[in-house]
């Protein structure tokens, strides 16, 4: 087994936390992660106070475990979502794409555990400054919206400069990944990618079968000039989003209409025309279809095994 100071920290078996990825970390996903001894964390996404009041209370009747909600400080309900998670006295949050510096001091007086996405040790330091209880550093391998850091040089880097617990994404799909963060000072790991082909992972099964067949070379960045790169799959539809992305004619807002939906297309419709399958790079290394529990046994047990010595890698 292994275990960290995190784990004491929010109250679970395994230092393994879900990505909270939209329109895929729902309460079914949330719940099987926290059962199976990690963090099970729901997806704010765009939705509003109703959608994620509903979604937490489901958490709540599949599991007496913790579990943790992402919110995407971008979203237009965002006052109403961050009172919501004070109400249901959720215990972890964790925040992307904006600053919750606004919220910070709410959510920390009514007992919540606030984890930032960070990408850079500029912004860990705010976060510590502002009260988190620890940092998420991702780097760039991941799937979906992504920074410049890769993963690799990042972690050190944050942990040399905040005292806060630092946990570790992107690039880490197998207990080696796991290890590797936990040596370069991290405490814990999120993961979003490794659960995508989760049997309690709600997207359509053309999603599941796209990761699986996937190689090492099959992602793609986009969305670069328009400020906020994609990393997902190549498909036709990254294929033609680039192309138009490359042509100087293209217009910006007729960029941001192209990918509009197009993740909820590909995780509920499996549209590879019209859908962006979000993907971290090591969407080569998944090779099957598995529960939660044995994505996160199989992950325990590989890391105790490489932290332990192990030489010969058992596949």
């Amino acid at each position: 087994m292994i275990k960290t100071p995190l784990c004491d920290l929010l109250n679970i078996e395994f230092p393994i936390l879900q990505g909270g990825m939209a329109w895929i970390s729902d309460a079914q996903l949330a719940a099987a992660v926290s059962n199976a001894g990690g963090l099970g964390i729901i997806s704010s996404m765009n939705a509003d106070e109703n959608w994620l009041r509903s979604e937490i209370k489901k958490a709540k009747s599949l599991t007496d475990k913790p579990f943790g909600v992402n919110v995407m400080l971008m979203n237009p309900h965002v006052d109403k979502i961050a009172q919501v998670l004070i109400d249901e006295k959720v215990p972890v949050v964790t925040t992307g794409a904006g600053n919750p510096g606004k919220f910070m001091k709410l959510w920390i007086e009514a007992g919540i555990k606030v984890i930032p996405v960070v990408p850079s040790t500029g912004l860990a330091r705010f976060s510590e400054r502002a009260g988190a209880t620890a940092v998420i550093a991702e780097g760039g391998e991941s799937g979906g919206h992504v920074g410049e850091m890769s993963t690799l040089p990042l972690i050190p880097q944050v942990c040399d400069v905040v005292s806060i617990p630092v946990i570790a994404a992107g690039g880490i799909g197998d207990g080696r990944g796991i290890a590797a963060a936990l040596m370069l000072g991290a405490l814990g790991v999120q993961l979003g990618t490794r659960f995508l082909v989760a049997h309690e992972t709600n997207i359509h099964e053309n999603y599941k079968d796209k990761i699986i067949k996937a190689k090492d070379i099959d992602t793609t960045l986009s969305g670069r000039s328009l400020g906020h790169p994609v990393r997902s799959l190549k498909t036709t539809f990254s294929k033609d989003f680039i192309k138009a992305e490359n042509d100087p004619t293209t217009p910006p807002e007729v960029l941001e209409e192209y990918g509009r939906g197009a993740l909820r297309i590909a995780a509920q419709e499996g549209d590879s025309l019209k859908g962006c399958f979000m993907a971290g790079q090591i969407a080569g290394m998944i090779k099957e279809k598995q529960s939660v529990k044995e994505i996160i046994l199989t992950l325990a047990d590989e890391t105790e095994t490489v932290l332990k010595g192990g030489t010969k890698w058992v596949k």
